[in-house]
Formats: structure tokens, C-alpha cells, sequence
């Protein structure tokens, strides 16, 4: 997310941010974990994915 380098530090900081951005306020952002990870494949990039931590597998991971 080097191109969209503020809204990297606001979701990595304050990951509360973005779960009132989608209407829903109450997910316990505690639970994820926010990244930018790289698929090789001539360098195809996400800009960001809160992905659950270990233990919460049934909440929804959301690709930013």
C-alpha cells in the first residue's frame, strides 16, 4: 500500500476506523490483523486485508 501510504498507518493504527467505514461498528476489531500482503505473480499486490488472528476462523476476512 505504498501508494495509499495514510490509509496503511490509519487501519494498521486505529483498525476501528475501518469496520465503522462498512457499517459495522460492533466487530471486535481486536480479533484481526491488519497486513499488505504480496502475490507473487509479477508482483501482484493488496492493498490491505484484515485477516481474523488464529483462533476467530469463522469471522470473515475483508480485502481493503
Amino acid at each position: 500500500m505504498k501508494t495509499d501510504a495514510i490509509f496503511y498507518e490509519l487501519f494498521k493504527e486505529f483498525p476501528d476506523i475501518f469496520f465503522e467505514l462498512i457499517n459495522k461498528p460492533q466487530t471486535n476489531a481486536n480479533i484481526y490483523e491488519f497486513t499488505t500482503p504480496e502475490i507473487k505473480q509479477r508482483s501482484f499486490r493488496l492493498d490491505g486485508v484484515f485477516s481474523t488472528l488464529e483462533n476467530f476462523f469463522n469471522e470473515p476476512i475483508y480485502f481493503v
